[in-house]
Parts: structure tokens; sequence; C-alpha cells
């Protein structure tokens, strides 16, 4: 994936004053290809570490952390990873346990970048939109849509961020528009927000090739499924922009965006570099 890259604070104090850790990427910088070198090591995203119950957490005590069905491990080189291995280390002592919540709007990456850095960093993933279908016992969040309503899905998707709000070292992938309710950024403010803004154009041609029966707010007109994804999206971020903005940071991802949802070496590491920059404000 080729893209032009850059990381914005989305509130004035993230990074503010702060010297960039030697090696860390600038705040903006040109997208890079980041060769393989030596043997290709798995950063297992098989939630080796997130398998364990989950205690203290209320409506979500005992429940365990499922490799999401389909997903492949991320591979890199011994040396990438060692790389990945020294900035996390960097990281974590001003994180100080708390939890990471990824927001943005549906099919920016927030799962696949999620678990990645979940597993850099030694911490837990979690998917909200999944935690919120065990809990109702649905598969799917487009089924809860249908046999209940939107405003049921709201309902639990709160309780459920409520419930991880008191626990730590979680990365946190939530749903598109989690951000749409004040009482989320309650819970969700305990930790750090991290908004990652894909461009519509990119995010509609990827959401287009894998289709719209997941997404039930994109899955009720027919017609083209670009056309109908991108005009969607285009609404829906008119109404979330300011809430998304509320984020700690914001990292853009600007031009063609794999619709094979790979995540190079180098946008890592800018997700990495953020995190140091906004943790340690």
């Amino acid at each position: 994936m080729d893209a032009g890259t850059c990381l914005r604070a989305a509130t004035p104090r993230a990074g503010a004053g702060h010297r960039t850790p030697q090696g860390f990427p600038p705040a903006r910088v040109p997208a890079a290809r980041l060769a393989a070198a030596q043997r290709p090591l798995a950063l297992g995203l098989d939630s080796r570490r997130s398998t364990g119950p989950i205690r203290g957490a209320g409506g979500l005590k005992g429940l365990r952390c499922r490799k999401s069905s389909g997903t492949e491990k991320v591979h890199y080189s011994a040396d990438e990873a060692l790389i990945l291995k020294q900035k996390a280390e960097d990281v974590l002592p001003y994180l100080n346990d708390r939890c990471v919540y990824l927001v943005g709007m549906m099919g920016s990456g927030k799962t696949t970048v999620g678990k990645i850095i979940a597993e850099v960093l030694g911490y837990s993933f979690f998917d909200s939109d999944k935690l919120v279908e065990h809990t109702v016992g649905i598969p799917s969040v487009a089924e809860i849509f249908q046999v209940h309503s939107e405003a049921f899905f709201r309902d639990n998707e709160s309780e459920v961020l409520r419930d991880l709000s008191s626990m730590h070292r979680l990365i946190v992938a939530t749903g598109g528009g989690a951000v749409i309710r004040p009482i989320n950024w309650n819970y969700m403010k305990k930790g750090l927000t991290i908004w990652l803004d894909v461009p519509l154009d990119a995010l509609a041609r990827r959401i287009a090739a894998v289709g719209t029966a997941s997404r039930p707010l994109l899955h009720q007109e027919s017609g083209d499924p670009y056309t109908k994804a991108y005009a969607k999206l285009t609404a829906l971020m008119e109404k979330r922009m300011d809430s998304y903005a509320n984020a700690d940071a914001r990292v853009s991802l600007e031009g063609t965006f794999s619709t094979e949802f790979k995540t190079p070496l180098y946008i890592i590491l800018v997700f990495i570099w953020m995190l140091y920059t906004t943790a340690k404000a």
C-alpha cells in the first residue's frame, strides 16, 4: 500500500512541547516502503494474550477475546519486529496502563490496526461491535438492527463501553457510530482516543469490494455499491465530523488506501509515535 500518511493532533495539547524520540517518524512524512529483511516473524494475531477471562467488567465478566474469523496473521521481518519492540518500550511508560480507543468511520481499519497495536504493546484487543453481539446473543450488527433497532444497539454499545472503561491495558476498536453519544465519550476519555481518518473515496471502494451486507446503515438502498456507499458515507461524515474531532489525536491516511487491509510497518510506526506524543502530553 502506498499512501501519503500524516499525523495531526486533534487537540492543541497532543505532542505539544515534546521532543520526537530518536528514530520515530516526523509528524508529516511521505509514505515509505520498508523492505523485508531476514526471515518473517508473525506478530501473532491469535489473541494469545487476550484469551483469559475478563474480571471486574460488569456485564463482560468471563468473556474471552476471540480471534475474528478469517483474520490472517501479519508477518514482519526479524529486523522490523525488533524496531516495533523498541518503539513500544518507549511508549509503554507513558501509557500508564490506560486503554486506547480507536474511533473512525466504518471500514477505516480500526480492527486491523487495533489487533497489531495490541500485539506490539502486549495489550488485549476488543472490538466493541463483537462484544455487543455476544451480549445480545445475535451474531451480527446488521441482524441486531433488523430484529431490534439502531437505538437498541446503541444502548448496548454504551453499556459495553462503560464496562470496558473500568479496565486497563486494552486496545478497543469502536463502531463507527459510537462517537455520536456524549456518554460514550465520558467512558472513552478515561483512556486515550485516536481517530483513524481515511478518505471517503477509499472507504467507499473498500466497502464496495467486500459488500454492504454487514453494514446496516449502507445496506438499505439498491444500486451501484460504490455510489451507494460513497453517498451514505458522505452524509454520515457530515453528521459525525465534530464528534470524531473530540479524539485526543488524529491519524490521517491520505491517498490510496489498500482495499486488502494491508498495514505496513510504516503505518504502525506512525501510530506508535502518535501514542507516544499523546500519552506524554
